[in-house]
């Protein structure tokens, strides 16, 4: 892990953030990384801080194939779902795109904060409404930092505990 570093963590992360199909474990990577690396300058505890500017930096460019997504097919994606059906995804999808046009970038930061699986379709959702892919870079990145930090700090204070129980020296 050490070997691939920082670098190994934003090709992770903006692969698995920007991937539907193909599981990646960006959370993983992100915490093993936390605990493993040291900081580009300071004590040690600034390393999980670095790891979760480098991850949540890829992961924000890895969102953007969802934004793009959206963008490009918003017309279609709002026909699909609103053409005489009924139902909760026609209803999801509508209060999502209203959510979206009224309260769009607290909805993102909230999404990308934390692990949750609403974040796809809020991003797609940005892209249908025409979200300004400035604003919806900045607001992701801030949420994805948040998260990627915590998860990398979590494995920088547990993970040192977890190998030692598993009687291997860090």
């Amino acid at each position: 892990m050490a070997k691939y570093g920082y670098p190994g963590g934003f090709v992770v992360s903006a692969l698995g953030s920007g991937s539907w199909f193909i599981p990646i474990p960006m959370a993983a990577v992100q915490f093993a990384l936390g605990g493993i690396l040291p900081p580009w300058f300071g004590p040690l505890w600034l390393g999980p801080l670095c790891v979760g500017l480098v991850c949540s930096f890829g992961e924000s460019i890895g969102t953007l194939t969802i934004y793009a997504a959206g963008y490009s097919g918003a017309t279609g994606l709002f026909d699909r779902f609103s053409q005489g059906r009924s139902g909760r995804a026609q209803r999801l999808y509508q209060w999502l795109m209203r959510m979206m046009q009224k309260h769009g970038g607290l909805v993102m930061f909230a999404l990308s904060a934390i692990m949750n699986p609403f974040f796809f379709p809020a991003a797609l959702t940005c892209g249908a409404v025409r979200f300004g892919l400035k604003k919806y870079f900045l607001v992701t990145f801030a949420g994805k930092f948040i998260k990627c930090s915590l998860i990398a700090y979590a494995g920088y204070f547990s993970l040192s505990g977890i190998m030692s129980w598993f009687g291997i020296q860090v």
